[in-house]
């Protein structure tokens, strides 16, 4: 099993942390940007056809944009307890390195739902 490092490129383009998934960790995926089986994913697609790593680099409020905020996303994030909307909100205001970091140190790959 891989050790959990801070790595920026680890960051999906929703902003989930892939360097701290259990599917990353335990080598059944490459994460987000490298998972060529996630053409699916409308944010990944988004985010890569505009050029960007993530939506934390998008001009919209990600609670506002429909990719972002599908029915699909809502109900994982509501199983998961993860809050991506914070999670690209801490990008935004501190940087990829400080929410891989964070992340890291934390040990989970998102922002719990508070």
């Amino acid at each position: 099993m891989k050790k959990i490092e801070a790595n920026k490129q680890l960051i999906a383009a929703c902003g989930l942390y892939c360097g701290a998934c259990r599917k990353y960790l335990t080598e059944q995926c490459p994460g987000c940007h490298l998972n060529e089986k996630t053409s699916w994913c409308k944010i990944r697609t988004c985010a890569k056809g505009c050029g960007f790593h993530t939506c934390a680099e998008c001009d919209k409020d990600v609670t506002d944009c429909r990719i972002f905020s599908n029915p699909i996303g809502n109900v994982l994030g509501l199983l998961f307890g993860s809050d991506r909307p914070a999670c690209i909100n801490y990008i935004r205001e501190r940087g990829e390195q400080a929410f891989a970091d964070e992340m890291t140190l934390r040990k989970c790959h998102a922002i719990k739902k508070q």
